[in-house]
């Protein structure tokens, strides 16, 4: 009988706990690490001092932080976090004897670390271990004369994570979301020459059933991609450009899979296709196979995908103009249903072409961002400048700091709830007087990062690891008694622990794990002494009590109502770009001597509002406790925001090269009817808006008009021709802003049901596209 590999069987348990073994990871090194430092420092060079900050040092440097991008540009950036610890453990020693100016360089300085996030990602993934940095010396006042062992500390910290980071099990330098991202890629471009051949009607025409199945691969596809972004509550990315352009790229392809979805059912008898349609889907195949070998390897070159996406906008340039010869103006519609519906469906496979052709251009766009991101030095990743940004990184990132210095930014009240929780928890440190008193601050800073109400969980959770962790302590430290060697076999398990336990187990177990680590480490060297564990259970208890006490002031309700007001202020926002890229597009063909300007500022605004959104959700991921929705609902919703866009930017997209071809089209009855349409789905998407804002009901989706349609055809049928009765390309034009329109419109159903949540049995499968 075979013997279970035990091994196996662990790995295997990390590996569905801790996706891509990153914490496990961290923890490894830091377990080899840490006890190695504090055993030179306090075993050999008899220094206290040097001793706590070398472990407390690479405890920070290596358990807290793990940057992303090439392994040259991982040790940069720990060079630049160790040079930040060396400055802020000087001004944390200098002003740590007076009291008030403690707290007060506490609070700027916890303020600018917390807020700097905003500028680059670099920073906001550093901020825990520069807290740490300046928590550490600014609680514990000691003459000047310690300062240079306490940076000698740090600097074997230092040089000691440099080492580890790049030997000791290096971090994959791949993003987990490229790999999955390639493959919908890649099986979107194999559905889409699977119908083009079925529509050329050749003779190696595949059958229904290969369509059918490239399809349903397709979706799969879609789905792994989706189930791998929302596996846990936190995102399952970086915060660098690269990763938020993959953030971005998930709901493209969210969006791309809807609309290949959408497409009309397989037949034995495929619809008639123009030619230039069916050229627009084989450049949109290569385009897509292009960004799947981009997305494998981000730093190669991207030569390749900016061809095949120049080429792909010059076949939809070809197919516009042959869409004018599809319209049949000529043929009286006798103004029924059916006649209607026929009319409009002349230009449904161009149009779907024209909608997937945008679509697609946008992800190419992504992935040629990410691939620039990648290749960007270590000064303009530090600045978190753009790639192809025009502007100077510095006046970029000053920018991007001023753009969250406003009321309702996620960021702003984050870095000010956190700024006065550490100050007054400092100023309890100082007061009290307690033995180990940066702990105080160590545990307001563990929870000061959800709502109210969760805060108060997870100080419970913090207290209970706590007391679960001291008993164990405890224990550990009567059975050893007196033989106290054996506390240095324990600490290496003990840290491990500590550091996989927080993403494999739970909070209440990384606390309970952690607690024994430092009884362990305060013991080492003396007679183990249990009474520890309840100055440990008394600091965390104040540092809880500092986190609720905030948390109530600054964030009564949490980061689940930070996002509500960012989804309405992006559908309002989203809402008026519609509207504005419609009047744009009737502007464009009207007699007027004026040309239509682009409505460059509501597209501004409303990509403003999707990147605060952007925040308030990974706020709203982050944050421990229930959520009101599920989700997949609450992606759903943000979802939208996306396919609201990207409607807008379609539409001005499609007139900007129009030519102001002057039609006069303000005195027809297309002109009302798009702006009747438009009227009327923007204005849904504000009650939406509203609704979500301020907790009222959820308005009902906008209905089709059979008569509006009738009337935009008999316009653009006696209108919209020239003098040989030929449609055009005006009237091609209003004909898809008009299908452009009513995708919006088809997108109203999936975001009512998912701002609606039903009962777990009753909910059903929420669609984030139409």
């Amino acid at each position: 009988m075979p013997v279970p590999n035990r091994n196996a069987g662990v790995l295997a348990w990390l590996r569905g706990h801790d996706p891509g073994l990153a914490a496990t990871r961290r923890a490894g090194r830091t377990a080899l690490v840490m006890p190695a430092l504090f055993a030179l420092c306090s075993e050999v060079f008899h220094s206290p001092a040097m001793a706590s900050f070398a472990a407390f040092g690479s405890f920070a440097m290596l358990l807290l932080v793990e940057f992303t991008g090439t392994m040259v540009q991982r040790l940069r950036a720990h060079l630049g976090l160790a040079a930040a610890w060396a400055v802020l453990i000087c001004l944390g020693t200098l002003v740590s004897h007076r009291t008030w100016l403690a707290v007060s360089v506490t609070v700027v300085v916890s303020f600018l670390v917390l807020f700097s996030g905003v500028v680059s990602s670099v920073l906001a993934g550093s901020a825990t271990s520069l807290l740490l940095a300046f928590v550490l010396p600014v609680t514990n006042p000691v003459p000047l004369s310690q300062l240079p062992d306490r940076l000698a500390g740090a600097a074997l910290a230092a040089a000691a994570a440099l080492l580890a980071v790049s030997l000791l099990w290096p971090r994959p330098s791949a993003d987990p979301l490229s790999r999955p991202a390639a493959r919908v890629c890649r099986a979107a471009a194999t559905q889409l020459r699977a119908e083009t051949a079925r529509l050329a009607r050749g003779r190696d025409t595949p059958a229904t059933s290969q369509c059918r199945a490239a399809a349903e691969r397709a979706a799969s596809a879609a789905a792994d991609l989706r189930q791998a972004f929302d596996a846990t509550p936190y995102r399952p990315t970086g915060l660098s450009t690269t990763s938020r352009a993959l953030v971005r790229l998930v709901d493209e392809l969210t969006w791309l899979a809807g609309i290949l979805a959408d497409a009309p059912s397989y037949t034995d008898d495929p619809p008639v296709c123009d030619p230039a349609a069916r050229a627009v889907r084989s450049a949109l195949a290569e385009v897509l196979d292009r960004a799947a070998e981009l997305l494998d390897n981000l730093r190669t070159d991207p030569g390749r995908l900016r061809l095949a996406s120049a080429a792909l906008r010059v076949a939809m340039t070809d197919m516009e103009h042959s869409s004018t010869d599809l319209l049949p103006v000529q043929r009286p519609t006798g103004g029924t249903q059916p006649e209607v519906q026929a009319f409009v469906a002349a230009l449904d496979l161009s149009f779907r072409a024209q909608e997937l052709g945008f679509a697609v251009l946008q992800i190419a766009g992504n992935v040629h961002l990410a691939a620039a991101a990648e290749r960007r030095s270590w000064p303009e990743r530090l600045l978190g400048r753009e790639p192809g940004a025009l502007t100077d990184p510095l006046v970029a990132a000053r920018e991007r700091a001023k753009a969250h210095l406003e009321p309702h930014s996620v960021w702003l009240h984050n870095s000010l709830r956190g700024a006065v929780g550490l100050g007054i928890a400092v100023t309890l440190a100082d007061v009290t007087g307690v033995q180990h008193s940066f702990w105080i601050v160590l545990g307001t800073l563990s929870v000061l990062r959800s709502n109210a109400l969760s805060t108060g969980q997870n100080a419970m959770r913090a207290v209970l690891g706590t007391v679960v962790g001291s008993i164990v302590g405890a224990g550990l430290l009567l059975l050893i008694g007196h033989h106290g060697t054996l506390l240095w076999f324990l600490l290496p398990l003990a840290i491990l622990l500590a550091g996989i336990a927080p993403a494999a187990i739970s909070f209440t177990a990384g606390q309970a794990a952690f607690t024994v680590t430092l009884v362990v480490l305060f013991n080492i060297g003396h007679n183990p002494d249990w009474h520890i564990v309840l100055l440990r259970i008394q600091d965390i208890a104040l540092g809880c009590g500092v986190s609720v006490l905030v948390a109530l002031f600054f964030w009564p309700r949490g980061a689940d109502t930070a996002v509500d007001r960012a989804l309405a202020d992006a559908y309002n926002d989203s809402a008026r770009y519609l509207a504005g890229a419609v009047e744009y597009a009737v502007g464009c063909c009207t007699a007027s001597p004026e040309p239509a300007s682009p409505p460059l500022q509501e597209g501004h605004e409303a990509a403003a509002s999707a990147r605060r959104l952007d925040d308030a959700f990974r706020s709203y991921l982050a944050e421990r406790g229930s959520k009101p929705l599920p989700l997949a609902n609450m992606t759903a919703l943000v979802t939208g925001v996306v396919g609201l866009r990207l409607a807008a930017d379609a539409v001005v997209s499609l007139w900007r090269n129009s030519g102001q071809e002057r039609t006069e089209v303000e005195r027809t009855d297309a002109r009302l009817e798009i702006l009747g349409a438009t009227t009327r789905v923007a204005n849904w998407y504000r009650d939406l808006a509203a609704g979500l804002n301020l907790g009222t009901g959820m308005p009902d989706p906008v209905q089709p008009d059979p008569a509006a349609t009738a009337r935009l055809v008999e316009s653009v049928r006696h209108e919209l021709s020239d003098e040989r009765g030929q449609a055009t390309a005006t009237a091609v034009r209003i004909i898809w802003t008009g299908d452009h329109i009513d995708v919006a419109r088809r997108l109203q159903p999936s975001l009512v049901a998912a701002a609606r949540p039903r009962a777990p049995s009753d909910r059903p499968a929420v669609r984030a596209c139409p």
